[in-house]
């Protein structure tokens, strides 16, 4: 089972391969918000992959459009609630209140 570790926290958990990223994040006790129901649409749920990306699912078109239209995207950018998990370890870090959203 892959872990994730949660930038600023440093709260580690363990997820199931296949999983979504933001369940991994709520199973954490973490507060991260997510209006839409996992649908990439409220953009809510933005985190930055510090570490293992690239054993996440790819970016769907969906998440690349909504991606597109938030402030603050970067390369490490991905919704949480798109990203499923690979085999592989995962750190994300959370956005907090004064990062443009």
């Amino acid at each position: 089972m892959p872990t994730v570790k949660i930038l600023p926290s440093g709260k580690t958990v363990e997820a199931a391969t296949g999983s979504r990223l933001l369940d991994a994040i709520l199973a954490a006790g973490e507060q991260i918000v997510s209006k839409c129901g996992g649908e990439a649409q409220c953009g809510q749920c933005h985190v930055y992959v510090q570490e293992g990306k690239k054993s996440l699912s790819k970016t769907t078109r969906a998440e690349n459009e909504k991606l597109d239209t938030l402030v603050g995207i970067g390369s490490k950018s991905r919704l949480s609630c798109q990203a499923f998990l690979g085999a592989e370890n995962v750190t994300v870090e959370l956005l907090g209140f004064d990062s443009g959203f």
